[in-house]
């Protein structure tokens, strides 16, 4: 994606960006630097109805630039396509003000974004997006016998390109029916690679499958492409990795990502980093439980004892209706980015974002061992449907705490619960850890009101 043109204030954030996307995972970027509310302008068609004087009607399409505020946002993550839909913004001859219309963002055409705060969060992706780096970094082959899944691992994503199904039938004596379907299948899976594998720009092509399923189809590929003299497969044949996965489904992209021999052969692709770190999490979270958090309250009493080594998010969490919501989490990322944490955004459609997704979409690992008890009212909304921020507030208000800072740190333990005692000579800190009510913060403080 290019960026054309560039007018954020530095004092309240507020300005505009002129983009032009590229290529179509472009649009997944796109996706997720617009947020409800904001104005997006660009050039689309509008059906003009025009009456004559004698009450009979003309219609015709014409194409116009339209302004409007962003209400409903629709992406295809198949066919890569967005649709952005609200009330026109901008006074236009032919399109009246408050009247809807849905734009449809095209590929090598400039479009602007305006927006009152671009945060650092969004800046941030922005700048991403735009990094010419940012292309398909590893590309996948997930199979079994009569399955293959052709995957493309970007930045951002995981693109399906292909999905191959066949009926394999059974291997019978003397029945050669099998064995001409295997081959069928076979060769279906090579144009596939072909067609949608860009061997210029990716670093590794993952064959996964359980079982002999993939070395036997490589060597298909191999005997295939000399046949064919298909030079960019030969000449890229060191680039294929074959590993073991439990299907030829999606799913099994996870186990596949986070085999060693992987991680080390693609150690600096942004998909392996995310599997680390969320492997590193649950690991954590099995051998350390108090140095493992998720959801946003716990977390962010976390971050308000500066113990956050580690933040992981969803994407999925930036892109809420609740302006409020939404600063409360980009406060927390730049709290812990000021305080020497490292900050990893996920992607909902990576299958790492989709695991993520479920713990609520924030998750942390923590420096120290860090017990934090909520009160039932303080805990996250996650079972009303979505990731909520709590009704008790940020932090809670009857959040009680014990940090335990090891004896690396040379600290003593910090200890409080609702129903003990008071230290009787306690430093300060341990009088806020004591006061389980003080060490969060109303909704009205958390939010700044």
């Amino acid at each position: 994606m290019k960026l054309v043109s560039r007018d954020v204030s530095g004092k309240d954030g507020a300005g505009t960006v002129v983009l032009r996307p590229e290529e179509p995972e472009d649009m997944w970027a796109i996706y997720n630097l617009i947020s409800e509310g904001d104005l997006v302008r660009t050039t689309t068609f509008r059906k003009v109805v025009k009456e004559s004087a004698t009450g009979s009607t003309t219609s015709n399409k014409i194409r116009l630039n339209l302004t409007i505020q962003v209400q409903r946002m629709q992406f295809d993550p198949d066919t890569c396509v967005l649709r952005l839909s609200g009330p026109n913004r901008e006074e236009s001859e032919h399109v009246k003000m408050g009247a809807y219309h849905t734009l449809d963002l095209e590929l090598q055409r400039n479009f602007t974004i305006q927006k009152t705060c671009w945060d650092t969060v969004v800046l941030d992706r922005l700048d991403d997006a735009c990094d010419p780096v940012k292309q398909a970094e590893v590309a996948a082959i997930v199979m079994q016998s009569g399955l293959a899944n052709i995957c493309l691992l970007t930045g951002s994503m995981t693109l399906v390109r292909q999905r191959i199904d066949m009926p394999i039938p059974k291997k019978r004596a003397g029945n050669v029916a099998h064995d001409k379907a295997i081959q069928k299948f076979y060769r279906a899976v090579y144009e596939a690679v072909t067609r949608h594998i860009n061997f210029s720009l990716v670093k590794a092509v993952l064959l996964a499958s359980p079982g002999f399923v993939n070395s036997d189809f490589f060597a298909f590929l191999n005997s295939e492409a000399q046949l064919k003299e298909d030079k960019p497969l030969l000449q890229n044949k060191s680039k294929f990795v074959l590993c073991h996965s439990s299907s030829g489904h999606k799913h099994a992209l996870e186990e596949v990502l986070t085999q060693p021999g992987i991680q080390a052969r693609l150690a600096d692709t942004k998909a392996v980093g995310e599997v680390q770190a969320l492997g590193d999490f649950f690991a954590m979270l099995s051998a350390q439980p108090d140095r493992a958090h998720y959801g946003f309250n716990h977390v962010q009493v976390a971050a308000e004892h500066d113990a956050v080594e580690t933040l992981l998010m969803s994407d999925s969490i930036f892109r809420g209706r609740d302006f409020l919501a939404r600063r409360r989490y980009v406060d927390l990322v730049e709290g812990v980015k000021a305080k020497g944490g490292r900050f990893l955004c996920f992607s909902s459609l990576h299958v790492t974002g989709e695991k993520l997704h479920q713990l609520g979409g924030v998750a942390a690992i923590l420096r120290f061992p860090l017990e934090i008890e909520m009160e039932e009212e303080d805990l996250p909304l996650e079972e009303a449907g979505g990731v909520g921020l709590g009704a008790g507030g940020v932090g809670g208000n009857g959040a009680a705490i014990k940090v335990d800072h090891g004896a690396a740190a040379g600290q003593e333990n910090l200890t409080g619960s609702e129903g003990g005692g008071k230290p009787e000579e306690g430093t300060e800190a341990e009088e806020t850890a004591w006061a389980g009510g003080d060490v969060g913060v109303s909704d009205a403080e958390g939010m700044g009101l």
